[in-house]
């Protein structure tokens, strides 16, 4: 990073006007990258207005058409917000906000998960949480609107997806639940909320489990007996699944048997570290064994959460000496237990200011209480430094050269999670993993994200089947998961619906660590002697979220 301050060009204004529209009619993004003006609402997820956010989006794209680049920033930002829009306009088209829910990312989760990152520290936070949540049930009204066009014009989601969101729903609305125990929070008490605001929370609470309720049983009476019984999406509507999440077109085909061959040769690895994790051992043999070590073992939610802040804490400083260089405000990172219980971990960058630092989510499923440390040390790797926090947070931190599209909204999952399994790749390589137990849970991890490349292919493009009977379906996909990832049965069941649900998602970890590896190995072919690999990462990092194709070209250049 360059203390020069960029002075913005054309296109740096076109990018910052369009992160500016997408806040105003998404108040939920904005609250993600930490803008607050619009935390007291929602947006109108009518079909209304989704055509209100692409006209907004033909807009802009008109208007970078139309823009020349100063330099090379600009290229990028021309190129990679382009891509962006121009997909979003062709989902729009393929009328994917119609049929838009699945278990993980879609209004149904966001409209609530916007209260995780709520400030909540003084009662004008309140006031505003309070606002919003009396809202919740104008947000509903608008999704519940696109799924009934949806029903109207035979566009719909898979009854797996359905079903699946209602029970979630009702952990949402249950008495003890996400709303009743969020409202409590606030409860009025010495130096704490005025008693009027306190009612107003209990109350707009309230109203937004009856709306959830409501929109519960929209989906059991009307989009459950209209729903598709088949999972799978089809090719051509994954193929725009799949560039949406890797920012770069990729042969399904061909990622497909790479796919195979990628997770045979995890398997080949996890069976050399089973050996000399205990002699003759098998992997399940091994992982047997490691699962009866009590010194591997954590037990409950916090003594999970401190472990993973210690963890964090060691790797930030021990790479910032050696490895990485790391500015203070990227050095704080916050390791939380998620207020849900979905499954999952994942990672929310820092705001623009660093006054909400990035943060890593554990999302614990119902009964869960024991955790694995040899499984989940390259999770941490992966979400925090040098994955996801030093990747995300570097790119805010660069405020002087990127304006803020590059900073706060740019990249794909194939660009972030890509990197983020590259990372664990990258701490094995410098020691990290030298006990056999922590590289097997690693290549747990890698072997899972190989075995889901083949998995998401498979079912949604309806392909043969690896054992030769018949053609993937979500039964086949759920035995397949299961034989290849050694974690709670809850675990894997959530994360084959997730996959159900989520095209081409998934396999963007593994596919964009390979095309990662890729990218580096071709600019080590082209500078030769004067390859270094450090450099490497500072210069791809630097560039900030983009797509896999931007990101290619920019090295290229």
């Amino acid at each position: 990073m360059t203390d020069e301050t960029r002075t913005p060009t054309q296109i740096d204004k076109i990018a910052d006007a369009w992160v500016d529209t997408l806040a105003e009619l998404d108040p939920t993004l904005a609250t993600y990258i930490g803008r607050t003006e619009y935390n007291d609402r929602f947006g109108d997820y009518s079909p209304a207005g989704q055509e209100h956010v692409i006209a907004e989006g033909r807009n802009a794209l008109a208007a970078l058409a139309a823009a020349t680049p100063a330099d090379e920033i600009d290229t990028v930002t021309k190129d990679d917000l382009a891509r962006e829009i121009e997909l979003g306009i062709e989902l729009h088209d393929a009328k994917w906000h119609l049929r838009d829910l699945n278990v993980i990312a879609s209004h149904a989760q966001n409209i609530r998960s916007a209260f995780d990152l709520m400030p909540t520290d003084t009662a004008d936070d309140w006031s505003v949480v309070a606002t919003r949540l009396k809202a919740v049930p104008g947000a509903i009204d608008g999704y519940v609107e696109s799924l009934r066009e949806g029903i109207a014009q035979g566009i719909v989601p898979a009854r797996r997806q359905v079903v699946e969101v209602v029970t979630q729903i009702a952990r949402y609305t249950e008495d003890g639940g996400f709303f009743a125990a969020f409202a409590a929070e606030a409860a009025p008490g010495e130096g704490q909320l005025p008693a009027s605001l306190a009612r107003d929370l209990s109350d707009n609470a309230n109203a937004a489990r009856v709306a959830y309720d409501q929109l519960s049983e929209f989906l059991s009476n009307e989009l459950a007996p209209a729903a598709a019984e088949k999972d799978a999406v089809g090719r051509e509507l994954y193929a725009l699944h799949s560039r949406r999440f890797l920012g770069a077109t990729v042969d399904l085909d061909e990622t497909y048997e790479w796919g195979l061959e990628e997770l045979a040769r995890m398997v080949a690895e996890q069976e050399a570290i089973a050996h000399e994790i205990k002699a003759g051992a098998s992997v399940e043999d091994a992982v047997a064994f490691l699962e009866q070590d009590p010194s591997r073992k954590l037990y409950g939610t916090d003594a999970l959460q401190k472990w993973m802040q210690e963890t964090s804490d060691r790797a930030v400083e021990e790479l910032g000496r050696s490895h990485f260089d790391i500015p203070e405000p990227i050095r704080r990172l916050e390791c939380m237990i998620a207020p849900t219980q979905e499954g999952g971990i994942y990672y929310t960058g820092p705001t623009d200011d660093f006054s909400r630092p990035g943060r890593m989510w554990w999302s614990v499923p119902a009964g869960v209480e024991e955790f694995d440390t040899w499984r989940e040390l390259t999770t941490v790797y992966h979400e925090g430094v040098p994955g996801h926090h030093l990747q995300i947070a570097q790119a805010v931190y660069n405020r002087a050269q990127l304006n803020s599209y590059r900073r706060l909204l740019g990249g794909t999952s194939g660009h972030a999670e890509g990197w983020a399994l590259y990372a664990e790749r990258l701490m094995e390589q410098l020691g990290y993993l030298s006990d056999p137990a922590d590289r097997l849970g690693m290549l747990d991890g890698q072997r899972m994200r190989a075995a889901r490349v083949v998995l998401d292919i498979g079912v949604h493009l309806e392909k043969p089947r690896p054992d030769g009977n018949g053609t993937w379906d979500a039964a086949f996909a759920l035995e397949f998961m299961r034989h290849n990832v050694n974690m709670s049965d809850e675990f894997v069941t959530f994360e084959v619906n997730r996959y159900l649900g989520w095209p081409g998602q998934a396999p963007s970890y593994k596919v964009g660590q390979r095309i990662w590896e890729q990218l580096r190995d071709e600019v080590a072919e082209r500078e030769g002697e004067a390859f270094d690999i450090k450099r490497f990462h500072k210069r791809a990092l630097d560039i900030g979220g983009v797509g896999l194709d931007t990101l290619r070209a920019a090295l290229s250049r």
